[in-house]
C-alpha cells in the first residue's frame, strides 16, 4: 500500500466515526502532513474532541488532552523540574509535562492566561520545551489542535493576533447535516451496544508513523509552476494593499496576512493536491484551503466588525478579484 492509499485509509476510517464533519477530517489530515498546527472553532459537540481522538486510534502515535482554565500553569503543560532523593543524596530530574506526545488536544485554549497560552505555543513554534536551563525536544511526530468556542467569551483570554498567526490553519465547523445528525445518533447508540475491541486487534489496525514521514517527502516533490507561486503571493498581497483591487477590501481590512500566510498556502495546496492524486498545485487547489489558511492572519477594521462582514467573505472578495496569472 502507498502512502498515500494508507492516507486515504486513514481519512476513511475516522470519517465512519466522525459523521458529518469530513471538512474537518480533511484540514486535521492536512495539518498534520504539512507538520503544521491547528486552531479549530466550533460549538460543543460537533466531535472536535471526538476526531483527534479516533486520529490517534487509528494512527500510531499518542495523544495527550489538555483541558485550559483559568488556574493552569504553564509547567502543567510543559513538565518541570522535580525533586529526588535516595540513600541520602538528591537530585533534579526533568518530569515531562503532556506536551511531550505526538497528539496535542488543547481544548478551549482561550480560558487559559497568557502565560500557559505562550508556553503552548513557544513548543509549538520550536519543537522544544527549555526548563531549568536545558533544552528538551519534543517528538518528530507532532500536532496541536487547539479549540476555542466561540459563543462563551465571558472569562476567557482571546488569543493575540500574533500568537493566532503562528496555526498553520483556522478551522470552522458548522452543524451536521440533517441525515448526518441521524446517523450520528444511530453510531452512538451502537457503539454504546457493542463489546470493546480487543487491545490487540485494535494495535494491529494502526498504521506506522512512518507513512506520515513519506508522505511528506512526497508532498515536498509536489511541483508548484511559477504562475501559481505568483498567485499565492498575490493572494496574501491584495489583504495589504487592499486599495489596488477596490474601495471595499480597503475598507474592511485593517492588517493583512504575514508572509506566514504564503508559507501556509505553498505548505497546504501542495498537501491538498497530493491527497487529490496530483503532482502539481492548481489555481483551484489554492481557493480550496484559502480560508482555513488566510482567515486568522487578517485584522478587520471597525467598519467590517460594524457592517457584519467576516473574514470568509473578505477573502470571498480576494479570491474574486485576484487574477490567476
Amino acid at each position: 500500500m502507498t502512502p498515500r492509499e494508507s492516507i486515504l485509509e486513514l481519512q476513511t476510517r475516522i470519517g465512519k466515526t466522525v459523521l458529518g464533519q469530513e471538512a474537518m477530517i480533511e484540514r486535521l489530515l492536512i495539518g498534520l502532513l504539512a507538520n503544521g498546527n491547528l486552531l479549530v472553532e466550533g460549538l460543543p459537540g460537533l466531535a472536535k474532541t471526538r476526531a483527534i481522538k479516533m486520529l490517534s486510534k487509528f494512527l500510531d502515535a499518542g495523544l495527550s488532552r489538555i483541558q485550559f482554565t483559568p488556574d493552569l500553569l504553564p509547567s502543567d503543560i510543559t513538565g518541570s523540574e522535580i525533586y529526588y532523593t535516595a540513600e541520602g543524596k538528591g537530585e533534579f530530574r526533568f518530569q515531562p509535562g503532556p506536551v511531550f506526545n505526538n497528539l496535542i488536544l488543547a481544548d478551549e485554549i482561550n480560558r487559559a492566561p497568557a502565560k500557559v497560552q505562550a508556553a503552548l505555543l513557544e513548543a509549538m513554534e520550536e519543537r522544544q520545551v527549555t526548563i531549568a536551563g536545558k533544552t528538551h525536544a519534543l517528538p518528530k511526530l507532532f500536532l496541536v489542535m487547539a479549540t476555542q468556542n466561540p459563543i462563551e467569551q465571558e472569562g476567557t483570554y482571546p488569543l493575540p493576533e500574533a500568537q493566532l498567526d503562528r496555526f498553520l490553519m483556522h478551522v470552522y465547523v458548522g452543524y451536521p447535516g440533517e441525515s448526518a445528525e441521524r446517523d450520528i445518533m444511530l453510531l452512538v447508540r451502537g457503539e454504546e451496544a457493542e463489546e470493546p475491541a480487543s487491545s490487540t486487534h485494535a494495535a494491529a489496525e494502526r498504521i506506522p508513523q512512518e507513512v506520515i514521514f513519506s508522505s511528506r517527502r512526497e508532498i515536498h516533490a509536489v511541483q508548484v509552476a511559477d504562475a501559481v507561486a505568483q498567485y499565492m503571493v498575490a493572494l496574501v498581497e491584495a489583504t495589504r494593499y487592499p486599495e489596488k483591487y477596490d474601495a471595499d477590501l480597503r475598507k474592511w481590512i485593517q492588517v493583512g496576512a504575514s508572509p506566514r500566510g504564503t508559507i501556509g498556502l505553498d505548505k497546504c495546496s501542495r498537501a491538498y493536491a497530493w491527497l487529490k492524486g496530483r503532482d502539481h498545485v492548481r489555481p483551484d487547489d489554492v481557493q480550496a484551503i484559502a480560508h482555513s489558511v488566510l482567515r486568522h492572519r487578517i485584522i478587520l477594521s471597525y467598519d467590517a466588525q460594524a457592517d457584519g462582514i467576516t473574514a470568509n467573505k473578505v477573502i470571498d472578495r480576494v479570491v474574486q478579484l485576484v487574477a490567476v496569472a
